[in-house]
């Protein structure tokens, strides 16, 4: 206990003596948004609200700011060639979305986002340090992220569909067969708190990694640190891809096209309209290795055959008009020349 508590005691006069430092940082070094970042946090009285405004800024701007795009995209006809399902959100269902997550956000999200700033200290997280960690670093973290969110996911996603959680708990994000963007956080406030500990796991073991190996000695780890503003990339990116998974439609230019083992939309459609099956949030890795994905296959193959069925009946249809209409210029052709000699006789 007391080498616990001493090490957390390291770590806040850590993020305390980076707080004072950062009135020595040379600025001219620093890019427009390190700049900004320092300029935020510089003789900042309130620094764990300041932090937790900006993480919920961060999330409402990337959850409704995502959205918006596919909302108008459902009131021009010609994206609806793209919708899975061919049914557009209701607005009165926007609306009663919106609703239910802004309270979750507010009353739920928003607290834990207050307590963050001390987890952060207690894992050495540095959140006034500037410059930022190399972008391959942040790449690198958000890739390790998604890898533990993924997994965790899965099964607690497969879980949550065990009758009792599925019948009190996980039902209401079962509400819509035809999710929207929005639906993305239209869940049960225990959901969102256990799926949500699936967020956490990456980071935390991350930091904690680096601390053990600090702790044995191990040097020259500052590139590899996990800084608040990967936390707010994190917050960024889950947010983008869960979205996108609720949004409905499928492009051409979608990821999952390109990438084999990438869910996405079309995967996770799937899933609101099955109820079963597709449980992976990102990847398609678990689903593939314990076979629960056997029945989106299937009907997958079977969308892929009726739309080839489709263009090749569209070719012949067109093909066939084509034909009729040459026949229709010929035939008045032959009647032409026939006029014709009528009258040279």
């Amino acid at each position: 206990m007391a080498t616990g508590a001493a090490a957390a005691a390291a770590a806040l006069n850590s993020t305390v003596s980076a707080a004072a430092a950062a009135a020595t940082v040379d600025v001219s070094k620093l890019n427009m948004f390190e700049h900004a970042w320092h300029n935020l946090f510089l003789d900042n009285s309130y620094p764990e609200l300041t932090l937790a405004a900006v993480l919920f800024a961060v999330h409402e701007t990337v959850y409704f700011g995502r959205f918006v795009p596919y909302w108008i995209m459902d009131h021009i006809p010609y994206f609806q060639q793209y919708k899975i399902q061919g049914l557009p959100a209701k607005s009165s269902d926007v609306y009663r979305v919106t609703i239910h997550a802004l309270k979750s956000q507010i009353f739920v999200q928003l607290p834990m986002l207050v307590g963050f700033y001390g987890l952060c200290s207690l894992l050495d997280i540095p959140i006034y340090e500037v410059p930022f960690p190399p972008l391959s670093t942040i790449v690198l973290q958000q890739a390790y992220f998604i890898l533990w969110e993924d997994t965790f996911h899965y099964w607690c996603h497969r879980a949550m569909h065990w009758g009792p959680l599925y019948k009190y708990i996980h039902k209401m994000h079962h509400e819509f067969q035809a999710p929207f963007g929005l639906t993305a956080e239209y869940a049960h406030t225990l959901e969102v708190l256990v799926l949500g500990m699936g967020f956490f796991i990456g980071p935390l073991t991350w930091a904690g990694a680096l601390m053990l190996a600090a702790a044995q000695g191990v040097e020259n780890l500052s590139a590899w640190r996990l800084h608040v503003v990967s936390m707010a990339t994190w917050i960024g990116m889950r947010l983008l891809l869960t979205v996108d998974e609720h949004s409905g439609y499928d492009f051409p230019w979608s990821i999952h096209h390109f990438i084999p083992f990438w869910a996405g939309s079309d995967f996770h459609d799937y899933h609101h309209m099955a109820f079963i099956g597709n449980y992976s949030s990102t990847l398609r890795v678990w689903d593939w290795i314990c076979g629960t994905d056997a029945g989106y296959n299937k009907h997958a193959k079977k969308m892929r055959e009726t739309k080839k069925s489709r263009k090749l009946q569209a070719i012949q249809d067109a093909v066939a008009e084509a034909k009729a209409k040459e026949a229709a210029m010929l035939a008045a052709g032959e009647r032409e020349s026939a006029a014709r000699g009528k009258k040279r006789q």
